[in-house]
C-alpha cells in the first residue's frame, strides 16, 4: 500500500498552489483597463497566451453554465465531493511501485479540491489561463482554465498511462504461497472401528 503521507502532501500542495494562483489572478486581473474599455489582461506570448480573469459557474468548457444555480451548484458540489472520495479510496488499492498512479491520483485530487473550494466560496470557479490564436479572418480561443484544471488533466493522463500501458515487468507485491498438501494421517488398521 502506498504512503498516505505522500498522497496528502501532493494533494495539499497542488490545491494550495491552485488556490494561491486564483487569489493572485483575482487581485491582479480584475482591475478595469480604461484604455481598452475591458478587464485587464496580461500578454505572456502575444497572439498565443495571456492571462485574463473569468468566472466559470459551469464545468469544463463552461458546460452546464446555463443550468439554474439551484441545480447547478449542488450538482457540481456533489460531483467534486464524490470524485474526491473515489480518488482517496482508489489510492489505498494501488501498487506502491506504480509511480504514475502515485502521482496522478493526488494531483487530480488537489485539482478537484481547488475547484471545490472555489465553488463553495464563490459559486463559480476562477479561470485565468487563456490560449488563443488571432489571425486575419480566423480566430481560435481555447476556453479559459486554471491551475486546478492542469492538475486534473496531468493526473488523468498519468492514470491513463497505468491503465492503458500496464507494466509487464511488474509482479504482484506478495505472491500467494503455493497450496501445500497436508500429509494424510496414517490409519492404524487395528484401531478402525
Amino acid at each position: 500500500m502506498p504512503s498516505y503521507w505522500f498522497f496528502a502532501v501532493v494533494a495539499i500542495v497542488s490545491a494550495v498552489l491552485d488556490l494561491g494562483s486564483k487569489e493572485w489572478a483575482t487581485h491582479a486581473l480584475t482591475n478595469y483597463d480604461q484604455a481598452k474599455d475591458a478587464q485587464r489582461t496580461i500578454d505572456i506570448i502575444p497572439n498565443l497566451f495571456d492571462l485574463q480573469y473569468a468566472q466559470n459557474p459551469g464545468g469544463a468548457w463552461s458546460m452546464l453554465r446555463s443550468l439554474p444555480e439551484i441545480y447547478r451548484r449542488p450538482f457540481f458540489l456533489f460531483v467534486s465531493t464524490a470524485a474526491s472520495v473515489f480518488i482517496t479510496s482508489v489510492y489505498g488499492k494501488i501498487d506502491r511501485r506504480d509511480w504514475a498512479m502515485r502521482w496522478g491520483l493526488p494531483l487530480a485530487l488537489g485539482g478537484a479540491v481547488g475547484n471545490l473550494v472555489d465553488r463553495i466560496r464563490h459559486g463559480y470557479v476562477v479561470d485565468f489561463l487563456h490560449f488563443y490564436i488571432e489571425r486575419p479572418g480566423r480566430d481560435f480561443h481555447w476556453p479559459t482554465f486554471n491551475v486546478a484544471d492542469i492538475w486534473i488533466v496531468v493526473g488523468v493522463v498519468l492514470m491513463g498511462l497505468t491503465l492503458f500501458f500496464p507494466s509487464k515487468k511488474r509482479k504482484p507485491l506478495a505472491e500467494p504461497a503455493p497450496a501445500q498438501k497436508q500429509p494424510e494421517e496414517a490409519v492404524d488398521p487395528e484401531h478402525v472401528a
